[in-house]
């Protein structure tokens, strides 16, 4: 049976709610008030959100402890040299300390030069208002500052994999609801991707929303347009919901009375 709107409303009001965000990495931005600082907490969070949960949380409340009480000040206010000393023994899966400052000298650079990751973001939008992709890959290569070799944080969203963690990210910053903060203000969540990964495809394709064979860019691109033809102004309107059933690994009752296996 396919996902209808009544089915996902369902689940969005029974998981939509801030008790259910832990163990979600969305939780370190939300522990900051200022949008600036939840803009580089989120770009940090998101870009780690790679591997077993438990890694994930140690990983980035390393990284955020050390920035103190403003990661946004911390990265204006020091350097590679301070960052060097500070992560040299940082390693989260393939990530080493090494991509970790040089991912924060992107973070640096560009809010240098635009003010802030959100400016920089938008900038880019401008232009490609039809379409999230070719503004995010823009908004990549910026924070990769002109390298274009492999990284581990900073997927290249024209290479065609789904880039979940990106699009995370830009659901943590463009909505806003009782879970997402949505500091970055006037940009339409219509134009959101699903932040797709292998539990998510899997849910998604037990619901019927896709028959492709792997969980990359086109796939994700036709998971939100099904989304898009329930909520066309809020097309991942319902991933922290149906995400909460990989995470918490439970069992959903189908409106038919069947059951969705997580």
């Amino acid at each position: 049976m396919k996902a209808d709107k009544k089915w996902l409303k369902v689940l969005y009001e029974k998981y939509n709610h801030p008790k259910w965000i832990h163990p979600d990495p969305l939780e370190f931005v939300r522990q900051h008030q200022s949008p600036l600082d939840q803009e580089v907490a989120g770009l940090i969070a998101s870009s780690l959100a790679y591997g077993r949960v438990k890694q994930i949380l140690s990983s980035v409340m390393l990284v955020l402890k050390a920035m103190g009480g403003s990661p946004r000040n911390f990265i204006l206010e020091t350097d590679r040299s301070v960052w060097l000393a500070l992560f040299k023994d940082f390693k989260h899966r393939f990530t080493s300390a090494q991509e970790l400052v040089k991912f924060l000298e992107g973070i640096k650079k560009t809010l240098e030069h635009y003010g802030s990751l959100y400016e920089c973001f938008a900038h880019y939008l401008e232009g490609y208002h039809f379409s999230v992709i070719p503004a995010l890959s823009h908004f990549v290569r910026n924070l990769r500052n002109g390298d274009l070799s492999y990284n581990s944080l900073l997927p290249l969203p024209e290479k065609g994999s789904a880039c979940k963690r990106l699009h995370l990210f830009l659901r943590w910053m463009i909505r806003r609801d009782s879970v997402d903060p949505g500091p970055w203000e006037g940009i339409a969540p219509s134009i959101l991707v699903i932040p797709l990964d292998t539990h998510m495809y899997r849910i998604c394709s037990n619901l019927g929303m896709t028959q492709r064979k792997s969980a990359d860019q086109k796939c994700a691109l036709e998971i939100t347009d099904y989304f898009r033809n329930i909520c066309p102004d809020d097309p991942v309107k319902y991933d922290f919901s149906l995400s909460r059933l990989g995470i918490r690994q439970e069992d959903f009752i189908m409106p038919d009375g069947s059951i969705l296996r997580s």
